[in-house]
Protein backbone atom coordinates (compact mmCIF):
# COMPACT_ATOMS: atom_id res chain seq x y z
CA UNK A 1 0.00 0.00 0.00
CA UNK A 2 1.27 3.51 -0.85
CA UNK A 3 1.41 6.07 1.95
CA UNK A 4 2.18 9.79 2.01
CA UNK A 5 4.16 10.83 5.12
CA UNK A 6 3.83 14.40 6.37
CA UNK A 7 5.75 16.04 9.23
CA UNK A 8 4.99 18.31 12.18
CA UNK A 9 7.21 20.40 14.47
CA UNK A 10 7.02 19.64 18.19
CA UNK A 11 9.37 21.31 20.69
CA UNK A 12 11.64 22.42 17.87
CA UNK A 13 11.97 18.81 16.61
CA UNK A 14 10.69 17.62 13.24
CA UNK A 15 8.50 14.55 13.83
CA UNK A 16 6.56 12.39 11.38
CA UNK A 17 2.81 13.07 11.53
CA UNK A 18 0.09 10.49 10.97
CA UNK A 19 0.40 8.65 7.66
CA UNK A 20 -2.17 9.41 4.95
CA UNK A 21 -3.67 6.61 2.90
CA UNK A 22 -3.20 6.66 -0.86
CA UNK A 23 -6.43 7.16 -2.84
CA UNK A 24 -5.47 4.12 -4.95
CA UNK A 25 -6.33 0.60 -3.90
CA UNK A 26 -3.33 -1.62 -3.12
CA UNK A 27 -2.02 -3.80 -5.94
CA UNK A 28 -3.37 -7.12 -4.66
CA UNK A 29 -1.48 -9.24 -7.20
CA UNK A 30 1.92 -7.62 -7.84
CA UNK A 31 3.65 -10.86 -8.87
CA UNK A 32 1.26 -12.90 -11.02
CA UNK A 33 2.26 -16.41 -12.04
CA UNK A 34 3.35 -17.27 -15.59
CA UNK A 35 -0.10 -18.07 -16.93
CA UNK A 36 -1.60 -14.85 -15.60
CA UNK A 37 1.25 -12.87 -17.18
CA UNK A 38 -0.37 -13.63 -20.53
CA UNK A 39 -3.64 -12.24 -19.18
CA UNK A 40 -1.96 -9.04 -18.04
CA UNK A 41 -0.41 -8.55 -21.48
CA UNK A 42 -3.91 -7.71 -22.73
CA UNK A 43 -4.14 -3.97 -22.03
CA UNK A 44 -7.45 -2.88 -20.45
CA UNK A 45 -9.80 -1.47 -23.06
CA UNK A 46 -13.27 0.05 -22.83
CA UNK A 47 -15.89 0.59 -25.53
CA UNK A 48 -16.30 4.22 -26.56
CA UNK A 49 -20.11 4.36 -26.40
CA UNK A 50 -20.33 3.53 -22.70
CA UNK A 51 -17.36 5.80 -21.97
CA UNK A 52 -19.29 8.63 -23.59
CA UNK A 53 -22.66 7.92 -21.97
CA UNK A 54 -23.51 7.27 -18.29
CA UNK A 55 -24.55 3.65 -18.64
CA UNK A 56 -23.31 2.43 -15.25
CA UNK A 57 -24.44 3.46 -11.78
CA UNK A 58 -22.00 5.22 -9.44
CA UNK A 59 -23.86 3.96 -6.38
CA UNK A 60 -22.52 1.18 -4.18
CA UNK A 61 -26.10 0.43 -3.10
CA UNK A 62 -28.81 -1.05 -5.38
CA UNK A 63 -29.86 1.66 -7.85
CA UNK A 64 -33.38 1.27 -9.24
CA UNK A 65 -33.67 4.54 -11.14
CA UNK A 66 -34.74 4.55 -14.80
CA UNK A 67 -32.44 7.00 -16.53
CA UNK A 68 -32.63 8.71 -19.92
CA UNK A 69 -29.88 10.88 -21.38
CA UNK A 70 -29.96 12.89 -24.59
CA UNK A 71 -27.00 14.16 -26.57
CA UNK A 72 -28.11 16.01 -29.67
CA UNK A 73 -30.29 13.60 -31.64
CA UNK A 74 -28.95 10.57 -29.79
CA UNK A 75 -30.50 9.21 -26.62
CA UNK A 76 -29.88 6.36 -24.27
CA UNK A 77 -32.31 4.93 -21.69
CA UNK A 78 -31.15 2.56 -18.98
CA UNK A 79 -33.60 0.41 -17.03
CA UNK A 80 -32.64 -1.70 -13.99
CA UNK A 81 -33.71 -5.21 -13.14
CA UNK A 82 -34.88 -6.30 -9.69
CA UNK A 83 -31.17 -6.51 -8.78
CA UNK A 84 -30.58 -2.85 -9.67
CA UNK A 85 -28.52 -1.16 -12.37
CA UNK A 86 -25.11 -2.49 -13.37
CA UNK A 87 -22.42 -0.50 -11.56
CA UNK A 88 -19.11 1.06 -12.56
CA UNK A 89 -17.37 -1.86 -10.84
CA UNK A 90 -19.53 -4.39 -12.75
CA UNK A 91 -18.09 -2.81 -15.89
CA UNK A 92 -14.80 -4.57 -15.02
CA UNK A 93 -16.25 -7.74 -16.57
CA UNK A 94 -16.86 -5.99 -19.90
CA UNK A 95 -13.45 -4.32 -19.85
CA UNK A 96 -11.83 -7.70 -19.25
CA UNK A 97 -13.76 -9.37 -22.11
CA UNK A 98 -13.13 -6.48 -24.53
CA UNK A 99 -9.42 -6.51 -23.65
CA UNK A 100 -9.08 -10.23 -24.32
CA UNK A 101 -10.93 -10.04 -27.65
CA UNK A 102 -8.97 -7.00 -28.87
CA UNK A 103 -5.71 -8.70 -27.93
CA UNK A 104 -6.76 -11.75 -29.97
CA UNK A 105 -7.83 -9.60 -32.95
CA UNK A 106 -4.51 -7.74 -32.90
CA UNK A 107 -2.79 -11.14 -32.95
CA UNK A 108 -4.75 -12.12 -36.07
CA UNK A 109 -7.05 -14.59 -34.32
CA UNK A 110 -10.74 -15.20 -34.96
CA UNK A 111 -13.09 -14.13 -32.14
CA UNK A 112 -16.76 -14.55 -31.29
CA UNK A 113 -19.31 -13.01 -28.95
CA UNK A 114 -18.89 -15.89 -26.52
CA UNK A 115 -15.89 -15.45 -24.23
CA UNK A 116 -14.73 -18.25 -21.92
CA UNK A 117 -12.23 -17.62 -19.13
CA UNK A 118 -11.25 -18.70 -15.65
CA UNK A 119 -12.98 -16.65 -12.97
CA UNK A 120 -9.74 -16.55 -10.96
CA UNK A 121 -7.93 -14.87 -13.88
CA UNK A 122 -10.57 -12.15 -14.17
CA UNK A 123 -10.45 -11.48 -10.42
CA UNK A 124 -6.67 -11.12 -10.51
CA UNK A 125 -6.58 -9.05 -13.70
CA UNK A 126 -9.15 -6.59 -12.29
CA UNK A 127 -7.40 -6.35 -8.90
CA UNK A 128 -10.23 -8.01 -6.97
CA UNK A 129 -10.07 -10.30 -4.00
CA UNK A 130 -9.93 -14.00 -4.92
CA UNK A 131 -11.66 -15.27 -1.79
CA UNK A 132 -15.30 -16.35 -1.46
CA UNK A 133 -16.43 -12.72 -1.22
CA UNK A 134 -14.77 -11.93 -4.54
CA UNK A 135 -16.50 -14.83 -6.28
CA UNK A 136 -19.91 -13.92 -4.84
CA UNK A 137 -19.44 -10.31 -5.98
CA UNK A 138 -18.68 -11.57 -9.48
CA UNK A 139 -21.89 -13.62 -9.55
CA UNK A 140 -23.86 -10.52 -8.52
CA UNK A 141 -22.15 -8.52 -11.27
CA UNK A 142 -23.29 -11.07 -13.87
CA UNK A 143 -26.87 -10.73 -12.62
CA UNK A 144 -26.86 -6.92 -12.90
CA UNK A 145 -25.08 -6.88 -16.28
CA UNK A 146 -27.58 -9.34 -17.71
CA UNK A 147 -30.60 -7.65 -16.15
CA UNK A 148 -29.83 -4.02 -17.00
CA UNK A 149 -31.63 -3.11 -20.22
CA UNK A 150 -30.59 -0.36 -22.61
CA UNK A 151 -32.63 1.31 -25.33
CA UNK A 152 -30.66 3.56 -27.66
CA UNK A 153 -30.26 5.01 -31.11
CA UNK A 154 -26.54 5.69 -30.70
CA UNK A 155 -24.47 5.51 -33.89
CA UNK A 156 -21.89 2.73 -33.96
CA UNK A 157 -19.75 1.67 -36.89
CA UNK A 158 -21.29 4.27 -39.23
CA UNK A 159 -24.90 3.09 -38.71
CA UNK A 160 -27.74 4.47 -36.63
CA UNK A 161 -30.05 1.91 -35.11
CA UNK A 162 -32.69 1.71 -32.43
CA UNK A 163 -31.93 -1.22 -30.21
CA UNK A 164 -32.83 -2.63 -26.84
CA UNK A 165 -30.54 -5.14 -25.15
CA UNK A 166 -28.74 -6.19 -22.00
CA UNK A 167 -25.08 -5.39 -21.45
CA UNK A 168 -24.40 -9.11 -21.72
CA UNK A 169 -26.78 -11.64 -23.24
CA UNK A 170 -25.95 -14.35 -20.77
CA UNK A 171 -23.34 -15.70 -18.38
CA UNK A 172 -22.81 -19.33 -17.52
CA UNK A 173 -20.68 -21.00 -14.88
CA UNK A 174 -19.13 -23.86 -16.81
CA UNK A 175 -17.68 -25.73 -13.86
CA UNK A 176 -18.10 -25.22 -10.13
CA UNK A 177 -16.30 -26.97 -7.27
CA UNK A 178 -18.01 -28.42 -4.22
CA UNK A 179 -17.31 -25.32 -2.12
CA UNK A 180 -19.31 -23.20 -4.60
CA UNK A 181 -16.46 -21.29 -6.22
CA UNK A 182 -16.58 -20.57 -9.93
CA UNK A 183 -13.83 -22.14 -11.99
CA UNK A 184 -14.66 -21.48 -15.65
CA UNK A 185 -17.10 -18.86 -16.86
CA UNK A 186 -18.71 -18.26 -20.23
CA UNK A 187 -20.08 -14.82 -21.18
CA UNK A 188 -21.96 -13.90 -24.34
CA UNK A 189 -21.58 -10.20 -25.12
CA UNK A 190 -24.43 -8.16 -26.57
CA UNK A 191 -24.41 -7.37 -30.30
CA UNK A 192 -23.89 -3.71 -29.38
CA UNK A 193 -20.66 -4.35 -27.44
CA UNK A 194 -19.37 -6.87 -29.99
CA UNK A 195 -20.04 -4.41 -32.83
CA UNK A 196 -17.89 -1.83 -31.06
CA UNK A 197 -15.09 -4.41 -30.80
CA UNK A 198 -15.29 -5.33 -34.49
CA UNK A 199 -15.31 -1.65 -35.48
CA UNK A 200 -12.40 -1.05 -33.05
CA UNK A 201 -14.43 1.65 -31.29
CA UNK A 202 -12.45 1.04 -28.11
CA UNK A 203 -9.84 2.93 -26.12
CA UNK A 204 -6.94 1.66 -24.05
CA UNK A 205 -7.20 2.41 -20.33
CA UNK A 206 -4.38 2.86 -17.85
CA UNK A 207 -3.34 -0.43 -16.22
CA UNK A 208 -4.03 1.08 -12.79
CA UNK A 209 -7.67 1.75 -13.71
CA UNK A 210 -8.75 -1.15 -11.49
CA UNK A 211 -6.94 0.45 -8.55
CA UNK A 212 -9.04 3.62 -8.59
CA UNK A 213 -10.95 3.40 -5.34
CA UNK A 214 -14.00 5.62 -5.95
CA UNK A 215 -16.62 4.92 -8.65
CA UNK A 216 -16.69 8.65 -9.47
CA UNK A 217 -12.91 8.63 -10.06
CA UNK A 218 -13.27 5.76 -12.52
CA UNK A 219 -16.09 7.49 -14.36
CA UNK A 220 -14.22 10.81 -14.54
CA UNK A 221 -11.14 9.05 -15.90
CA UNK A 222 -13.20 7.33 -18.61
CA UNK A 223 -14.66 10.69 -19.68
CA UNK A 224 -11.21 12.31 -19.77
CA UNK A 225 -9.76 9.38 -21.72
CA UNK A 226 -12.56 9.61 -24.25
CA UNK A 227 -12.66 13.40 -24.70
CA UNK A 228 -9.19 14.67 -23.81
CA UNK A 229 -7.43 11.69 -25.37
CA UNK A 230 -3.98 12.79 -26.51
CA UNK A 231 -4.79 16.50 -26.47
CA UNK A 232 -2.76 18.57 -24.03
CA UNK A 233 -5.89 20.00 -22.38
CA UNK A 234 -9.68 19.63 -22.38
CA UNK A 235 -12.37 21.63 -20.56
CA UNK A 236 -15.95 20.88 -19.60
CA UNK A 237 -18.46 22.68 -17.40
CA UNK A 238 -19.22 21.21 -13.99
CA UNK A 239 -22.90 20.79 -14.90
CA UNK A 240 -22.08 18.95 -18.14
CA UNK A 241 -19.56 16.71 -16.37
CA UNK A 242 -22.15 15.79 -13.75
CA UNK A 243 -24.59 14.85 -16.51
CA UNK A 244 -21.97 12.71 -18.26
CA UNK A 245 -21.09 11.00 -14.97
CA UNK A 246 -24.72 10.08 -14.34
CA UNK A 247 -24.45 11.41 -10.80
CA UNK A 248 -27.68 11.69 -8.81
CA UNK A 249 -26.14 14.15 -6.32
CA UNK A 250 -27.17 17.77 -6.03
CA UNK A 251 -24.93 20.23 -7.85
CA UNK A 252 -23.54 21.40 -4.50
CA UNK A 253 -22.72 17.85 -3.40
CA UNK A 254 -21.21 16.96 -6.79
CA UNK A 255 -18.97 20.05 -6.57
CA UNK A 256 -17.85 18.96 -3.10
CA UNK A 257 -17.08 15.42 -4.29
CA UNK A 258 -15.14 16.74 -7.26
CA UNK A 259 -13.14 19.18 -5.16
CA UNK A 260 -12.19 16.32 -2.86
CA UNK A 261 -10.82 14.39 -5.85
CA UNK A 262 -8.99 17.52 -7.07
CA UNK A 263 -7.35 18.03 -3.68
CA UNK A 264 -6.29 14.39 -3.45
CA UNK A 265 -4.89 14.54 -6.97
CA UNK A 266 -2.80 17.59 -6.08
CA UNK A 267 -1.37 15.68 -3.15
CA UNK A 268 -0.93 12.20 -4.62
CA UNK A 269 -1.22 12.70 -8.42
CA UNK A 270 -3.24 9.49 -8.40
CA UNK A 271 -5.64 10.34 -11.24
CA UNK A 272 -4.45 8.41 -14.27
CA UNK A 273 -3.05 10.01 -17.44
CA UNK A 274 -4.66 13.39 -16.65
CA UNK A 275 -4.52 15.96 -13.88
CA UNK A 276 -7.81 17.58 -12.91
CA UNK A 277 -8.64 21.10 -11.71
CA UNK A 278 -11.82 23.06 -10.99
CA UNK A 279 -11.57 26.79 -11.72
CA UNK A 280 -13.57 29.67 -10.27
CA UNK A 281 -15.99 29.63 -13.22
CA UNK A 282 -16.99 26.00 -12.51
CA UNK A 283 -15.02 24.75 -15.50
CA UNK A 284 -13.31 21.40 -15.00
CA UNK A 285 -9.89 21.34 -16.66
CA UNK A 286 -8.11 18.11 -17.61
CA UNK A 287 -4.44 18.24 -18.59
CA UNK A 288 -2.52 15.34 -20.09
CA UNK A 289 0.35 13.96 -17.99
CA UNK A 290 1.95 12.61 -21.18
CA UNK A 291 1.72 9.03 -19.90
CA UNK A 292 -0.45 7.42 -22.60
CA UNK A 293 1.46 4.53 -24.13
CA UNK A 294 -0.86 2.61 -26.46
CA UNK A 295 -2.47 4.30 -29.45
CA UNK A 296 -5.89 3.16 -30.67
CA UNK A 297 -7.53 3.64 -34.04
CA UNK A 298 -10.26 5.67 -32.35
CA UNK A 299 -7.64 8.10 -30.99
CA UNK A 300 -7.11 9.49 -34.47
CA UNK A 301 -10.21 11.68 -34.49
CA UNK A 302 -9.57 12.87 -30.92
CA UNK A 303 -6.05 13.92 -31.92
CA UNK A 304 -7.28 16.24 -34.67
CA UNK A 305 -5.90 19.66 -33.73
CA UNK A 306 -7.92 22.83 -34.23
CA UNK A 307 -6.25 26.15 -34.98
CA UNK A 308 -6.67 28.92 -32.35
CA UNK A 309 -8.32 31.13 -34.99
CA UNK A 310 -10.84 28.35 -35.67
CA UNK A 311 -12.02 28.50 -32.06
CA UNK A 312 -12.50 32.28 -32.40
CA UNK A 313 -14.48 31.81 -35.62
CA UNK A 314 -16.56 29.13 -33.90
CA UNK A 315 -17.53 31.61 -31.16
CA UNK A 316 -18.88 33.89 -33.90
CA UNK A 317 -20.61 30.98 -35.67
CA UNK A 318 -22.44 29.94 -32.48
CA UNK A 319 -22.62 33.05 -30.27
CA UNK A 320 -23.42 32.44 -26.61
CA UNK A 321 -22.51 28.75 -26.65
CA UNK A 322 -19.63 27.27 -24.66
CA UNK A 323 -17.02 26.60 -27.35
CA UNK A 324 -15.44 23.75 -25.38
CA UNK A 325 -18.84 22.09 -25.04
CA UNK A 326 -19.35 22.34 -28.80
CA UNK A 327 -15.90 20.90 -29.47
CA UNK A 328 -16.69 17.98 -27.16
CA UNK A 329 -20.04 17.38 -28.90
CA UNK A 330 -18.38 17.54 -32.32
CA UNK A 331 -15.71 15.00 -31.43
CA UNK A 332 -18.37 12.68 -30.00
CA UNK A 333 -20.53 13.09 -33.11
CA UNK A 334 -17.79 12.19 -35.64
CA UNK A 335 -17.71 8.65 -36.99
CA UNK A 336 -14.46 9.10 -38.95
CA UNK A 337 -11.74 11.81 -39.17
CA UNK A 338 -12.69 14.59 -41.66
CA UNK A 339 -10.32 15.81 -44.37
CA UNK A 340 -10.42 19.38 -43.02
CA UNK A 341 -11.00 19.39 -39.26
CA UNK A 342 -11.29 23.18 -38.95
CA UNK A 343 -13.89 23.51 -41.71
CA UNK A 344 -15.80 20.51 -40.36
CA UNK A 345 -15.94 21.97 -36.85
CA UNK A 346 -17.13 25.36 -38.07
CA UNK A 347 -19.84 23.67 -40.13
CA UNK A 348 -20.92 21.71 -37.06
CA UNK A 349 -21.17 24.94 -35.01
CA UNK A 350 -23.34 26.64 -37.65
CA UNK A 351 -25.66 23.62 -37.81
CA UNK A 352 -25.79 23.53 -33.99
CA UNK A 353 -26.94 27.17 -33.86
CA UNK A 354 -29.43 26.55 -36.66
CA UNK A 355 -31.01 23.60 -34.81
CA UNK A 356 -30.87 24.91 -31.26
CA UNK A 357 -30.73 28.69 -31.54
CA UNK A 358 -29.10 30.90 -28.91
CA UNK A 359 -28.75 29.46 -25.39
CA UNK A 360 -31.27 30.70 -22.83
Amino acid sequence: MTWCVTYRIHGGILLPAQKERSPLLPDRHPTPDFFVCDIFDAAPKGDVASMEHPVFSLSTKPDFRVRRYENGTNYIEIKPSSDGLATVHDRDVLIYCISQLMSAINAGQQVSQVVRFKAHDLLKATNRMTNGQGYEALKAAFERLSGTRISTNITSGGYEEFETFGLIERAKIVRETRDGRMQEVEVKLSDWVFSAIKQQEVLTLHRNYFRLRKPLERRIYEIARKHCGRQSEWRISLAKLQLKCGSNSTEKEFRRLLRSIVEEDRKFQHMLDYSIELDEDDMVVFKSRGTLEDSDAYDQQAELPLKPETLEEAREAAPGWDIYLLESEWRSWMTEPPRDADAAFLGFCRKWLERRGHPD
